[in-house]
């Protein structure tokens, strides 16, 4: 979050981004945490929390939906190296809920494989239609997160992590308008 907030204010340290960075990771990583965040070009968690080479395990897919192959991805981490953080983070405006809002809502499948992004949304549209929302795709982005961070912090194989509290999985939304990021749960006490 200290990396956030230098984003935020326009004063970046851009750490571990040189060639003795490098040559330090190229034999072994140790990231310390995992990002699991939309493909949507305007949020590269790197940038966003002021990182560098090494530090952060990155997933990115449309709506930051999951399947088997993406969970396993982010199990890496925290199942083989002791990484000791997850990261959910959604995003204002994101077009991958939004044409899955319409297309659920319309019902009118959308083409290709965009389908199957609709349909690992679909939990978080029916939340979302419950209640009436000002801005429901809005609301529908910040359901999903959090789905998607409970589901993956009471996963079979992460859920012990979690209990001995040797790994904190936390749903967080990104702000386009401001840069800044918010923890909307999971975040660790300590």
């Amino acid at each position: 979050m200290d990396g956030n907030k230098r984003w935020v204010d326009g004063t970046l340290q851009h750490p571990d981004r040189d060639p003795e960075r490098r040559e330090f990771v190229a034999e072994a990583q140790d990231p310390y945490g995992v990002i699991l965040s939309c493909i949507d070009s305007r949020v590269p968690p790197e940038l966003v929390f002021d990182t560098g080479l090494g530090d952060l395990f990155v997933m990115r897919t449309g709506g930051q939906v999951v399947g088997p192959v993406v969970v396993g991805s982010v199990e890496y981490g925290p199942m083989t190296s002791g990484t000791p953080l997850v990261v959910v983070l959604g995003h204002q405006r994101c077009g991958a809920v939004k044409a899955a809002y319409e297309a659920l809502r319309d019902r009118k499948p959308l083409p290709g494989n965009l389908q199957s992004i609709a349909e690992a949304l679909r939990p978080a549209y029916r939340e979302t239609v419950k209640r009436q929302h000002v801005d429901p795709v809005d609301a529908m982005v910040r359901i999903h997160i959090k789905q998607t961070a409970a589901d993956l912090r009471t996963n079979k194989d992460l859920a012990p992590l979690v209990k001995k509290g040797d790994l904190a999985v936390v749903s967080a939304y990104y702000s386009l308008d401001t840069g800044r990021v918010e923890v909307l749960t999971g975040a660790p006490s300590a």
